[in-house]
């Protein structure tokens, strides 16, 4: 007795059998990435307001950091270099950002949600989706995405530098002209973008790799074991870790951003 498989018929896009709100989900991470990437690009183009040095504060922007080249005393090698042309918008933010938006732009939980939000790729478990194929990443552009790992060393050096950041905002500028330490708000912000992104980072999917997931038996190498157990705690929030630091970051630029414009004010705490 032989027997056929009827082949399954093609879900129309947005036709389903769930009862459930499948839609919210797709669409509150749409309208988050949307402001998010909006107001980053819109930020890294006033290439001013970036960083605070009132009443003694010692403040950057994580978007502008680290400042190659600026005008803020935290620039490294000094205001716009004379190379650059005239006709070309300058902004500190342009020369560094493309790091970190690059690592989340190919991080792998990003991709899933966005491929999902922006392009209904599928736009939820079960849902028809508006194209028939599925070429995967297995071409251009999408094997693109393959670079995330190379994107993650970049990511551990800002993560050092945003820390660096953090130190120097518990050090504040006396009318002297003395360095003292110090507790202000801002400080409290800068502290947690960094731990934040730390957890975000260190639970990276291509990390946990990297420290023990290429092993057969990761339990011989106690160190690595010990690598991979720390990473895989953090990966297990790894969505949760992502949407943290993201709002975070963009808070922490608005935060110094409107102190640097006298709409707020930094409170100091000692």
């Amino acid at each position: 007795m032989s027997s056929a498989t009827a082949p399954s018929k093609r879900r129309a896009f947005g036709a389903t059998m769930r009862r459930d709100a499948w839609w919210t989900q797709p669409l509150f991470v749409f309208l988050g990435l949307a402001t998010f990437l909006i107001y980053s690009t819109w930020a890294a183009f006033q290439g001013n307001h970036y960083w605070l040095d009132q009443n003694g504060a010692n403040y950057l922007s994580p978007f502008y950091s680290p400042e190659l080249f600026g005008n803020s005393p935290h620039a490294i090698f000094g205001p716009k270099p004379s190379w650059w042309p005239a006709w070309l918008l300058f902004s500190p933010a342009l020369l560094v950002l493309w790091a970190p938006a690059g690592f989340r732009l190919t991080c792998y939980y990003y991709r899933g949600a966005y491929y999902k939000a922006f392009w209904a790729d599928p736009p939820a478990c079960a849902v028809g989706e508006p194209r028939i194929g599925y070429p995967g990443e297995t071409s251009f552009p999408l094997i693109l995405q393959n670079i995330h790992r190379y994107f993650l060393y970049i990511a551990l050096i800002f993560i050092l530098v945003l820390l660096h950041d953090a130190w120097s905002a518990f050090w504040f500028r006396s009318p002297s002209g003395d360095h003292h330490f110090g507790l202000g708000v801002g400080t409290i912000v800068l502290t947690l973008n960094v731990i934040l992104l730390g957890g975000y980072t260190f639970g990276c999917h291509s990390l946990r790799h990297l420290v023990g997931g290429f092993m057969d038996q990761v339990s011989k190498h106690p160190i690595h074991a010990k690598c991979y157990a720390c990473v895989s705690r953090l990966n297990g929030r790894h969505m949760l870790w992502a949407w943290m630091s993201l709002f975070w970051v963009g808070f922490s630029d608005v935060y110094v951003r409107l102190c640097s414009l006298g709409v707020w004010h930094d409170w100091r705490i000692f």
